[in-house]
């Protein structure tokens, strides 16, 4: 969610050449609703993914590949797709945060389950720091 830099869905999945695409498949058909936009680096600039995300109707605010970029000029123009790639570095930062602070840049635990509940364990952590940062200017408004 790059509104507001917190983390949705999690899903952890054997490395293979397209585990990341459909496992990007599977949690935006489990969280996001027609009408939305969603935001994804270049690695996600491939035909079978942007038509994936139309089909659902969804606004695809992928970043475009320097040549043959699926998305298409009429979207990398508008002003919500730069919105959605400057907000994009906000989600950047809780990978960063479960690497460094979750631990998870050298994990612990063999198999892909015991990695998964470390994996939600990080997200769901960096979600609470992060929700502190958001709620404290209300906080502070409460009467004491």
């Amino acid at each position: 969610e790059n509104r507001n830099g917190l983390v949705v869905d999690v899903e952890t999945t054997q490395a293979s050449g397209t585990a990341e695409w459909e496992a990007a498949k599977r949690m935006i058909g489990r969280t996001v609703q027609s009408g939305a936009t969603v935001g994804a680096d270049k690695g996600y600039d491939t035909a079978d993914f942007v038509s994936h995300l139309q089909g659902l109707g969804i606004k695809a605010h992928v970043a475009r590949k320097t040549s043959g970029s699926a998305v298409d000029g009429r979207t990398a123009r508008g002003k919500g797709y730069a919105l959605s790639l400057k907000r994009r570095k906000m989600i950047e930062e809780a990978f960063g945060w479960i690497k460094t602070v979750g631990g998870l840049r050298k994990t612990r635990h063999k198999g892909v389950a015991k990695l998964a509940g470390q994996a939600l364990l990080c997200f769901a952590a960096y979600n609470l720091t992060r929700l502190q940062t958001l709620l404290a200017p209300r906080m502070k408004l409460l009467p004491t």
